[in-house]
């Protein structure tokens, strides 16, 4: 399930089609040459179409909309702590070459967690997250985690590490398994906005006691339409694309 699930991830990107059309053009160039033109310039058009913004931002702006942002100033001291999942830093491969935690542009899921510890002293954080990479190299998200909160200041004993779990599902499981962890108390889970339906409906169906506290948000209430960018649109594509592919197969699969 966890290489079919890399599979799934790279079908998910939008470049992936595109290449797809592409090559069934060269193919059939010769064979039948109107079929391939017409392949071509639908290729084009999804050129074009990828880089305007406001398209995938749409399919985000459900996902992130489905779950409230958490108010800065909130008590959270009745919740026995924070479910962190893993998904922000940089790969192991790039971070066992440098002294300083790397972080991705998922960056909030680790920093917003810091931000509710200093704020309510009653808050604890269990990080789960071993390696989500088919080929992984280097250390485990959970040993990159540790790097990230100690050299944030947090206190070792406020912090508790998950380190096997290779995705959402095993997220929820693994983390259960935890001693010290009883999934029955008030937990908040913290994952990216666009993330939490998934993460949620999982941990929920695994008998978690869970609240929504997303991060990492993508989109705002509007996306101007002049707003144009393949690198950032192809990559909300992907983010969206891939979480749609996410919630159908654990559906499928009963894992929410």
């Amino acid at each position: 399930m966890f290489i079919l699930s890399k599979v799934l991830s790279l079908l998910s990107q939008p470049l992936a089609w595109l290449c797809a059309v592409l090559l069934t053009s060269l193919v059939l160039v010769h064979r039948k040459p109107i079929v391939a033109r017409r392949m071509g310039w639908a290729a084009l058009t999804m050129v074009l179409i990828l880089g305007w913004k406001p398209l995938p931002d749409l399919l985000l702006r459900d996902l992130e909309g489905r779950y409230p942002e958490q108010p800065l100033a909130a008590d959270l001291n009745r919740y026995a702590g924070m479910v962190v999942l893993g998904g922000a830093s940089a790969a192991g491969y790039v971070a066992q070459d440098h002294s300083l935690p790397q972080l991705n542009d998922a960056a909030e899921r680790m920093n917003a967690p810091v931000a509710a510890l200093r704020r309510n002293p009653g808050l604890r954080i269990v990080f789960t997250g071993g390696e989500g990479e088919l080929f992984a190299a280097g250390p485990s998200e959970a040993a990159r985690a540790r790097a990230f909160f100690d050299s944030m200041g947090v206190a070792a004993d406020r912090v508790t590490y998950e380190d096997e779990s290779r995705n959402t599902f095993e997220n929820a499981v693994l983390t259960a398994l935890v001693p010290g962890i009883d999934r029955t108390q008030r937990w908040l889970l913290v994952t990216s906005a666009w993330h939490m339906p998934r993460a949620m409906a999982t941990f929920t169906k695994a008998g978690w006691n869970v609240t929504a506290y997303p991060v990492d948000f993508r989109t705002g209430s509007a996306t101007p339409w002049t707003e144009y960018s393949w690198p950032i649109s192809i990559a909300h594509w992907h983010i969206a694309l891939h979480e749609c592919t996410g919630l159908v197969a654990y559906r499928i699969t009963g894992r929410m």
